[in-house]
């Protein structure tokens, strides 16, 4: 197993305040990380605010924040109040999030998000240091401890920023063939530099797990930042009728065409211990931080957290 080992939060089909004793036991058990996600549920800083007062040594980090949602001055002062909230323990991860999650849901136009994400790096690291920034915005008070920052990088031009400007790159939604193609990007990375995936585990052999697997997949990979990541993979062909479903709204039928093959090389079924396997084969390619999300009724929640736990 890898050095590191993370679980996201928040847990599926559970209320925040329910959270705190699988937190305890999921860092008690070996997870080292906590990484939030922020799609339609709870916004990423939240789940890690009280995280940071449930937990004592875990790393926690936003996997991953829209630079577009929000302000770089508003970014980097939840930045510090994480940082200071768990006495260094926080990580900042940010990205341009998607076309549908911008415009689509937040009615902020989705332009240049290479060039945000650049210029809103050039701030944070300045903002993050305790210097005013070139706007006049100066942090009441600075990090103790720097704030290290990873960036939402899928394809070529993002990575290539992570690799130059940043601490890791997260992926997403990653197929195991593809995962080659990711760390080529890679190349002269300095040392300690992370690669962080996701990955989204369904216990049960195909038969239990393949309705909600199409359904996944067909609803996340139509999305167009992903379809323009699996074609930059090469899987342009075997995504096409998919997503010309999807298109013509038509989602039985791009359930119904995503391709088998790509669905089983991202996703993570099988018994715990085939699923540990799988996740083994990702961080031997390359992939320094799993981040698990199990996908399972919330009864049965704490037994599948302790069961992928790291050996």
């Amino acid at each position: 197993m890898g050095e590191r080992w993370g679980l996201t939060l928040p847990l599926p089909g559970l209320s925040l305040a329910a959270h705190e004793d699988l937190v305890k036991q999921a860092e008690a058990v070996g997870y080292t990380d906590f990484w939030s996600g922020e799609t339609n549920g709870p916004d990423g800083f939240t789940p890690l605010a009280l995280s940071a007062a449930w937990t004592e040594n875990a790393r926690l980090g936003t996997g991953i924040v829209g630079v577009f949602q929000r302000g770089p001055a508003l970014l980097a002062q939840e930045a510090a109040a994480l940082a200071d909230a768990s006495n260094g323990r926080f990580v900042l991860g940010i990205g341009s999030s998607s076309d549908r999650i911008v415009e689509g849901w937040n009615g902020i136009p989705f332009e240049r998000p290479l060039g945000r994400v650049r210029e809103t790096l050039d701030f944070l690291g300045v903002a993050l240091d305790g210097e005013r920034t070139t706007s006049g915005f100066k942090l009441e008070s600075a990090p103790a401890q720097r704030v290290p920052i990873v960036l939402a990088a899928l394809r070529g031009k993002m990575l290539e920023l992570a690799v130059e400007r940043a601490d890791g790159a997260f992926t997403n939604f990653l197929p195991l063939g593809g995962l080659p193609t990711v760390t080529a990007q890679l190349d002269g990375a300095p040392e300690g530099f992370e690669l962080l995936c996701r990955f989204f585990c369904l216990p049960g052999e195909r038969e239990a797990v393949e309705p909600l697997a199409r359904f996944m997949f067909s609803s996340y990979i139509t999305v167009p930042v992903y379809a323009a990541f699996y074609r930059w993979l090469g899987y342009g062909d075997e995504i096409d009728a998919m997503v010309a479903a999807w298109e013509g709204g038509d989602r039985q039928a791009a359930a119904a065409a995503a391709p088998w093959e790509l669905i089983e090389a991202m996703f993570i079924f099988g018994s715990p211990a085939e699923m540990k396997e799988r996740i083994g084969a990702f961080v031997d390619g390359g992939v320094t931080l799993p981040i698990l999300t199990p996908i399972t009724t919330p009864d049965k929640l704490a037994e599948l957290i302790a069961a992928l736990a790291p050996a």
